[in-house]
């Protein structure tokens, strides 16, 4: 095994000190030594930046046991127990794990070097490169993949190497460092320097600096934007014109998550599998396992012979999603010949504690009751006002994202915005106590023993009415919610068959907000004011697999930050992606 390059050793601890963050870039995670030796400088400093991010790339990532055994004799084996608990669900592709309360985030790149650095843009405070030596590892150490990394750094950017190869130090010092053999190591120690103009393709973003901001909307979106700016440092105000938060399609009493999965692959596919990610780690977090969510699984069911699934999955993983076997379905309650898919990361949730714990979070106020209805350039010019409809001022603030669902279109009229609305059918656990307990989805999902102040309950559902934005219930809804249960599981409509026709059934309904092709929309309002209103909205029916992913990829671009997504996936998300849809 190659020398670790603890690059925390090389001046970052008196470099960072007072900085609002940190960034690395990682070539080579290898058994993560380097990353737990930096995370453990930043929790030993108490001068430390405010978030430390490490983008590590890594072709092979080894087995959680690996981690635990090269961490078992180090300093930082507690901390190699917190990375051991989010290793898992490693495809190829970006993987953000979240640490310290979400001031400490690892973005894994799971794949080919170069390709992965292709697909990230940031500017690195601190470049490592680790591995075995150019002759065992030719793709980490080539003049390719060394100048690509060269793109990563900024004037006086630290760089250190496992490898002391004279060809490492000559392509490093081409590409504009000044390089010299470590004084307390095998490798190489040096600075970005160079003698000409660095004239960058894309140049770099510029961080803001935090201050306050007004969100609009305490749903699942604004909540999540909220917490994610709290955590940078910045004062939010939260505006929304109901009496109490996630009154909209948040309110939905409780929510199956669980990944899209396509043949394919798909952008949906990709998208969903790191939000939920990060949900996860929030509901882990955030909220009481058993009583607002539960890691359950979820089982789907498919259209006979609909089994299909990407290639190279296998019931090994590192896929978390895979057939379902004969006792998956058993215990679901299902005919062995169903066809259906587990997904061991899915479960869930109820949205509007998850909410709460959002906005409860330091450096976030609420005022509910308070309708935006203007937006207005303030005094000063990088500051916003926002009136009410009686032209009283609710907020100044420097910066505005707008999150209040369908709502969000009174404030961006140009924008395509679609309302979606959902209706679901519930009851209390008494009148069917032996549904099954693991959540299933398909054609609508079915929820059961949903803990409770005033006794468990089931859900089920849901209706799609799009164009319609009327939260009332309808009787016409509830029995469609009957026939959707019977095709997805037909024990459960016949167990429930009394409580539908006696009229022990109550219903809920809500209105999401959808774009144009069903993708959430993050970005400014007009790509020509960056620090205008920004939108983070059209979550659809999606908004626990998106939210925190939205708000991230929101804070990211704020901040100058490496991004969660790999930066195709991320322009997916885009405003810019919908044209002359958005912006007229």
């Amino acid at each position: 095994m190659a020398e670790p390059v603890a690059w925390h050793a090389d001046g970052a601890p008196e470099a960072w000190a007072g900085r609002p963050q940190w960034c690395v870039l990682q070539v080579g995670f290898g058994l993560g030594l380097n990353f737990l030796a930096t995370w453990q400088a930043w929790r030993d400093d108490t001068q430390r930046p405010r978030m430390l991010h490490v983008v590590a790339i890594e072709p092979h990532p080894v087995s959680r046991d690996d981690l635990l055994r090269a961490a078992s004799d180090a300093p930082f084996a507690e901390l190699a127990t917190l990375l051991a608990a989010q290793w898992h669900g490693l495809l190829p592709g970006f993987h953000r794990l979240s640490f310290d309360d979400g001031h400490v985030l690892l973005t894994l790149c799971i794949g080919e070097v170069q390709t992965m650095l292709r697909a990230q843009r940031f500017e690195a405070d601190t470049i490592g490169l680790d591995g075995s030596g150019p002759e065992e590892n030719a793709a980490f150490w080539s003049p390719d993949t060394l100048k690509a990394v060269a793109r990563f750094a900024r004037i006086g950017t630290r760089i250190a190497t496992s490898s002391s190869a004279r060809e490492v130090h000559d392509t490093l010092a081409q590409n504009g460092f000044t390089v010299q053999g470590s004084s307390s190591r095998d490798g190489l120690e040096g600075e970005f320097t160079p003698t000409w103009t660095v004239r960058r393709r894309t140049p770099a973003a510029e961080a803001a600096t935090p201050g306050h901001c007004a969100v609009i909307g305490a749903g699942l979106a604004g909540a999540a934007v909220a917490a994610s700016l709290a955590r940078r440092g910045w004062r939010v105000t939260v505006l929304d014109a109901a009496a109490r938060p996630a009154t909209g399609a948040s309110g939905v009493p409780a929510a199956v998550f669980a990944p899209h999965v396509s043949p394919d692959d798909a952008l949906l596919s990709r998208l969903t599998r790191a939000g939920l990610r990060l949900t996860w780690q929030q509901l882990h977090d955030r909220l009481e396992e058993g009583v607002d969510w539960r890691a359950s699984g979820v089982i789907e069911r498919r259209a006979p012979g609909d089994d299909r699934l990407p290639l190279g999955w296998s019931a090994e993983g590192p896929n978390e999603s895979w057939h379902a076997d004969a006792a998956q379905r058993r215990t679901a309650g299902l005919p062995d010949e169903t066809t259906a898919l587990w997904h061991a990361c899915g479960g869930w949730a109820k949205p509007a504690r998850l909410v709460a714990a959002w906005l409860a979070q330091p450096g976030v106020t609420v005022r509910c009751g308070a309708r935006a209805a203007r937006i207005e350039a303030g005094t000063v010019s990088s500051g916003w006002q926002l009136f009410d409809a009686e032209d009283r001022l609710l907020v100044d603030a420097d910066r505005v994202v707008i999150a209040a669902g369908f709502e969000s279109a009174a404030l961006a009229p140009h924008l395509t915005l679609q309302p979606v609305r959902g209706q679901v059918a519930w009851g209390r656990m008494a009148v069917a106590p032996d549904l099954p307990a693991t959540p299933l989805n398909g054609d609508g999902h079915l929820i059961a023993h949903v803990p409770d102040t005033d006794g468990a309950f089931w859900l089920a559902g849901a209706t799609f009415d799009r164009d319609s934005r009327d939260p009332s219930t309808r009787e016409a809804d509830t029995e469609a919610n009957r026939v959707r249960l019977a095709r997805l599981h037909p024990g459960a409509a016949a167990k429930l068959g009394d409580a539908f026709s006696q009229g022990q059934v109550q219903a809920w309904a809500g209105v999401r907000c959808a774009s144009h092709d069903r993708r959430p929309l993050v970005g400014p309002c007009d790509p020509q004011m960056p620090r205008g209103p920004w939108l983070c909205s059209a979550l659809g029916s999606r908004g626990l697999s998106f939210a925190v992913l939205c708000a991230e990829l929101l804070a990211a671009r704020w901040h100058a930050e490496p991004l969660p997504l790999p930066e195709k996936l991320a322009a997916a998300l885009d405003m810019e992606r919908v044209g002359d849809r958005a912006i007229q």
